[in-house]
């Protein structure tokens, strides 16, 4: 049974209706494979063309820098491995790398990897609100590479200066900048064409944080970044991709991108105005919230009480019928602290307690205050019944 009360959207999004409706049509009459050369091929061939425009408008790009993948971490591993693949193959030498120290795992993951196989890297230090600081790109040797920072932490919601770091790293290094705008992206602006002037060579977008179905995201790469594939086959997506397309995902992902980047002015007043609410009721039960002194996504609030285990007060309002985290989706069924709040340099017992709270965005079902009010009043359920336990104890 789905939880009555769902605030956990940093992890997935239900589908938007207009989205699967959009879809629809590529999962039943049009079904036919977009690489056929008769009719119903190039309709569908066609529909990915379009949702490839989509893309690219609304995050401000050109169609034929936007490469669709399967998933987020596919796309960040395409830009790393296969900039690395390339770069080996022109050079004869390996990458070196350097990212953030509170990476989504999928881009730590492959450049650890890549250590493994002869690679430099470096961990970026984050102060304690999570933010990179720039005079740390500065100290990075001059035969850094890579660097990749995301957008917006998808734990504690931090938005990065990313401009600013790009800028300073472009200053003393040649090499390239990525990032991980799949957290941001819908509900923070996004312009590829304003971070790729600022020195962004690529930016990473995911269709299921968005209302969008699962199984469909892109890599927007500027077009003079080379690239091996991971994946050798038929040459689908200029030869970066191979693999007969999910025509369907695709399509749903392009108007889920269109549908992020509409009314976000408005999306974003409502949501600050729901997370003020939601932030001044846990400061008041005693609660820290963490990155409170940096910017963040008006969505996310990554809190803990002092004393309370973080699972165990998620465990408790999932008997409540309410959805919330203990910290990002990949991490969850793994014991210890949040290896972001880590980084932050959090005591240990309470990044334990960690819960995140995040709200709906999306243009068809914003979470509203309402949702806010109604979760604070099953917290103050359990609170009351962990307050008891601590008593009997």
């Amino acid at each position: 049974m789905s939880a009555a009360l769902y605030l956990d959207y940093n992890a997935t999004t239900p589908v938007d209706p207009v989205v699967l409706e959009a879809m629809l049509p590529f999962l039943t009459a049009q079904y036919a494979n977009p690489s056929a050369t008769y009719e119903n091929g190039r309709l569908a061939h066609r529909a990915i063309d379009h949702a490839r425009e989509q893309v690219a408008v609304a995050i401000d790009a050109d169609p034929s820098e936007v490469i669709f993948t399967a998933s987020g971490s596919e796309a960040n591993n395409l830009l790393i491995q296969g900039l690395a693949r390339a770069h080996r193959a022109g050079t004869g030498e390996a990458l070196h790398l350097a990212c953030a120290a509170t990476e989504h795992p999928c881009v730590l993951a492959p450049m650890r990897a890549l250590q493994g196989e002869g690679s430099g890297f470096n961990e970026l230090p984050v102060d304690p609100d999570g933010v990179v600081v720039g005079e740390t790109l500065k100290a990075l040797t001059g035969h850094t590479h890579l660097v990749s920072v995301m957008l917006a932490n998808n734990e504690t919601g931090v938005v990065q200066p990313v401009t600013e770091l790009a800028g300073t790293f472009r200053e003393s290094h040649n090499g390239w900048f990525h990032s991980d705008g799949v957290q941001a992206f819908g509900k923070h602006p996004v312009s590829f064409r304003a971070l790729n002037d600022a020195g962004v060579s690529a930016l990473t977008i995911s269709g299921h944080k968005i209302a969008g179905p699962k199984g469909a995201a892109a890599l927007v790469r500027d077009r003079g970044l080379a690239l091996q594939p991971l994946i050798y086959g038929g040459g689908q997506e200029g030869g970066l991709r191979s693999g007969t397309e999910n025509v369907a995902a695709i399509v749903g992902f392009g108007v889920a991108c269109e549908r992020a980047a509409a009314n976000l002015a408005e999306r974003t007043e409502q949501a600050l105005t729901s997370q003020a609410w939601l932030e001044n009721a846990l400061r008041q039960r005693g609660a820290v919230i963490f990155g409170e002194g940096a910017q963040r996504l008006p969505n996310t609030t990554y809190a803990a009480f002092p004393g309370i285990d973080g699972e165990t007060l998620v465990s408790l309002l999932d008997r409540q019928h309410v959805a919330i985290s203990s910290g990002a989706a990949c991490g969850s069924g793994k014991a210890g602290a949040s290896p972001v709040l880590q980084a932050m340099g959090v005591d240990l017992a309470l990044a334990k307690g960690a819960i995140r709270i995040s709200l709906g965005m999306m243009a068809h079902a914003p979470s509203d205050k309402h949702s806010v009010e109604r979760f604070v009043a099953q917290l103050d359920t359990v609170l009351s019944q962990l307050q008891r336990f601590a008593a009997v104890a």
